[in-house]
């Protein structure tokens, strides 16, 4: 079984085709639930953002998951799977865990570093959960995949600086006045750009937004949309006595506000300081604004400077990031590899035990007049065959699981024993021996000592402890956990 993830995002994907291929939570959980009636898939997780949507499986054919998949976006999206597939990624194994602790820790995100992901991942999965779409793998790896955005974020300096030039704009502002809560801002502009500064400047915590553009309508649509209050391009100087940020973005040719605009404004504001952001290619500001007292302009290459010194420094944090996917994904792996071991030690239990009982059945006649102690110390003496026979086989896997070598000796098992099935079928109640994969053996010279079954696995010991059980309570999330 591996796990296989097929999708598109914002680096293979134009916005039109993405929007095609957004999924609500209930879209996704069908998308999900509509990957597992799938032969082959046994869990599935659908996360749809605004740069991406990937479909998640657990699955026994790579190849098979992928095409599944790709049908179900292409039914999505109304497109011929032909006409979808060039914008289309897939990955399978390592490089899926890989990738979804990537997408995780936002090294995979249009702004490296944003914190939205982590939230959307965390409902993603716990939409799919809740929709009986998870069981121990993905209940396990989507925990696993949050614990690594967690450290991304506590360990590295990722988040702190703000590599978009209207994140900088605000981050500025914020130096200038420590706080946004008592202060006015003025939008100038209802374009995209004045639309996410303004976005920005809300989630910081400004309270009173004016937005103003020379079409009053689209200045209504943006306020409504960020929580502002549209006002008349006419009436600027009164918006300029009111404001003490001015962000300003719109297409005019010529400078919007000027040095004059900004001397009357500051005689009736008796030079409470007013703090100018130009983010207008052709500037929408007069430089000559800066030559006022209490009034500090910022243009576009002032911002950019910030980005740049900004984008460095994510990347230095993002290098010390990837380490951190790097351990942790060796850390998810291991515990994949052990899965492996689990069944297959059941089942060459199984077979070997099955062989006991047929011969002992066959030798029944000929063991008729034994006395019931008599037959209990056969029962004993062939116990103890099949115990020191499976008792080697048994460490030696114990030993190797999580290992690199640990499908090696699943394979040779396999093989060897004629045991049914190449796939991995993993329930919950085989957490508890996944837990004791590491535990003591039993003594070598112990004739009596059941070699470990899935009902029979000594305490957990070491590092990787057993994942949650699948069900309803394994859905829910501590904070921490996001």
């Amino acid at each position: 079984m591996l796990v296989v993830v097929t999708g598109i995002s914002h680096k293979t994907a134009p916005l039109e085709l993405r929007e095609r291929l957004a999924l609500d939570d209930r879209a996704a959980v069908d998308v999900a639930r509509g990957l597992l009636a799938d032969e082959g898939v046994g869990e599935a997780v659908a996360l749809s953002t605004c740069n991406r949507t990937e479909l998640y499986v657990y699955a026994s054919d790579s190849l098979a998951a992928r095409q599944a998949a790709l049908r179900l976006l292409a039914a999505k999206a109304d497109v011929a799977i032909a006409e979808l597939e060039p914008s289309v990624y897939s990955y399978s194994g390592d490089a899926a865990i890989a990738h979804l602790f990537r997408v995780t820790a936002s090294l995979d995100s249009m702004v490296v570093g944003e914190a939205q992901i982590v939230a959307q991942m965390k409902n993603a999965y716990q939409q799919a959960c809740t929709g009986g779409c998870t069981n121990v793998v993905f209940n396990r790896l989507f925990r696993a995949a949050l614990e690594t955005g967690k450290r991304v974020r506590t360990e590295t300096s990722i988040g702190e600086r703000p590599v978009s030039v209207s994140s900088a704009a605000v981050e500025l502002a914020l130096q200038v006045f420590g706080k946004f809560k008592h202060h006015v801002v003025l939008i100038l502009g209802a374009g995209e750009t004045s639309e996410l500064t303004a976005t920005h400047m809300r989630a910081k915590g400004i309270e009173q937004m004016l937005v103003s553009n020379r079409t009053f309508e689209s200045a209504e649509e943006m306020a409504y949309r960020v929580g502002g209050t549209a006002v008349p391009w006419e009436d600027l100087h009164e918006h300029l006595v009111a404001a003490d940020i001015v962000i300003s973005s719109t297409s005019a040719p010529h400078f919007v506000v000027t040095r004059e605009h900004v001397e009357r404004a500051m005689k009736v504001r008796r030079h409470r300081p007013i703090f100018f952001i130009d983010i207008a290619v052709p500037r929408d500001l007069d430089p000559e604004i800066n030559r006022v007292d209490s009034a500090f302009l910022y243009d576009i290459d002032d911002l950019r400077q910030v980005v740049e010194e900004n984008r460095g420094e994510r990347e230095r944090a993002a290098t010390l990031a990837e380490e951190i996917v790097a351990d942790e994904l060796a850390k998810v792996n291991a515990w994949l590899r052990s899965l492996e071991v689990v069944p297959t030690i059941a089942g060459l239990r199984d077979t070997i035990e099955g062989i006991r009982l047929a011969e002992l059945e066959r030798l029944g006649g000929r063991l008729g007049d034994l006395s019931d102690a008599q037959r209990q110390q056969v029962e004993m003496l062939t116990n103890s065959i099949v115990n020191k026979i499976l008792h080697l086989p048994t460490v030696r896997m114990k030993e190797a699981a999580g290992s690199q070598e640990c499908y090696q000796y699943v394979d040779a098992v396999r093989t060897l024993f004629g045991l049914n099935g190449s796939g991995v079928d993993v329930s919950a109640d085989d957490e508890e021996t996944l837990a004791g994969l590491r535990g003591d053996s039993a003594e070598a010279g112990d004739e009596t000592a059941p070699a470990a079954g899935p009902d029979e696995a000594a305490p957990a010991a070491g590092p990787d402890e057993a994942a949650p059980a699948a069900g309803p309570d394994s859905c829910r999330l501590d904070d921490e956990d996001a």
